[in-house]
């Protein structure tokens, strides 16, 4: 059976205790005590807990703030020799270059929708016919070499808001106006007339009148034109070319394009593409060229509601003492495709506010 007897401390440390510390003490403590093994007892807690540097990878977008190296804290012991010590200062501490940030570029202003002047706009190079002035002042239109009258200062009216609502938006699409009505006889045909002549009596201005009512046509029998091609021909034929169709008039500033050959696909032809590109190939940068397009009434044909998705403006003629409410919402909705719809009240005898225009020029 093996010994155990208590081990006497060599002088030192524990030379001053007395026998009762020595009881207590256990037998490691008192082994270091004899032995010298104080040196492998735990690490000193420390003060504080530095980060410790890691491998990342490098940010795509770094702030201002971020790139600037943190500071160390006040008392930093040496770090450790480490066989590659530059692999952290470029990780970490070195800042990112400007040129690997990514730089958004300067926001620039979208180009004009419509250039200025007539720089590459399409010529209209059709034939040219003449008006039949006896017939426009038989039925009650505006003379255009007559003088003022109270049906010419009414129309400036209307004429006024639709150039303010072009020159507002500035773009082709506001240039293209569209001329109906909720039923038939109810002026569709007299408003898009009288409106192109007074817009043609404007200062470097092209009007172009569309007659789109293919059913019905008026305007070839109303200014007293020729046989002659013209809409459905361009939509039914992708040779032929609009403006070489288009008839030049003796009203300065003023175009008409007739219907054309009639059809029975009329309004399959009207909703085509081929439509759409017709329509902006007379306005494509032509700042000064304004279309009007006489179509059927839109609760009596689908035309109408085809020709909505092209204009910018439609004008919706009601007639007094006729023309219902719910005609003119069910209308409004179904040229719901148009941004701008105008209303304009025809055949109205009598005033609420009391104004006649044009009653200064009797």
């Amino acid at each position: 059976m093996t010994e155990h007897r208590p081990i006497k401390p060599p002088h030192g440390d524990d030379a001053d205790r007395n026998d009762a510390d020595r009881d207590r003490s256990s037998l490691l403590e008192r082994a270091s005590g004899a032995f010298g093994l104080s040196n492998l007892g735990a690490a000193p807690m420390p003060r504080s807990f530095d980060d410790v540097p890691m491998k990342r990878a490098r940010p795509l977008r770094q702030s201002a703030d971020e790139t600037k190296p943190s500071p160390g804290p006040a008392e930093k012991p040496d770090p450790a020799p480490s066989p590659e010590p530059a692999q952290f200062d470029v990780s970490v501490e070195q800042p990112v270059e400007k040129a690997q940030l990514p730089i958004a570029a300067p926001q620039r202003p979208a180009p004009p929708a419509v250039i200025e002047g007539n720089a590459n706009a399409i010529a209209l190079s059709g034939e040219a016919v003449e008006i039949d002035f006896n017939r426009l002042r038989e039925r009650g239109f505006i003379d255009p070499h007559g003088q003022s009258s109270a049906l010419a200062e009414e129309f400036r009216i209307v004429k006024r808001q639709v150039l303010e609502t072009m020159r507002g938006e500035a773009s082709g699409l506001s240039r293209r106006i569209l001329f109906t009505s909720p039923h038939q006889n109810e002026g569709k045909t007299f408003c898009s007339v009288n409106l192109a002549l007074s817009l043609a009596a404007e200062r470097d201005v092209e009007v172009v009148l569309i007659d789109a009512d293919i059913a019905n046509p008026s305007l070839k029998e109303l200014f007293g034109l020729p046989e002659r091609p013209g809409l459905m021909d361009v939509l039914s034929d992708d040779v032929l070319a609009v403006e070489e169709l288009v008839l030049k008039t003796d009203i300065k500033g003023l175009w008409l394009l007739p219907p054309g050959r009639q059809g029975n696909h009329a309004s399959e032809a009207l909703a085509s593409r081929r439509t759409g590109e017709t329509f902006e190939r007379l306005t494509a940068q032509a700042p000064n060229r304004i279309v009007l397009i006489d179509s059927p009434p839109a609760l009596a044909a689908s035309p109408a509601a085809e020709l909505a998705k092209h204009v910018g403006q439609t004008i919706l003629v009601a007639r007094a003492d006729r023309t219902g409410k719910s005609a003119l919402e069910d209308a409004a909705q179904l040229l719901a495709a148009c941004p701008d719809i105008k209303l304009v009240l025809n055949g109205a005898n009598f005033s609420p506010s009391g104004r006649r225009f044009g009653s200064y020029y009797g």
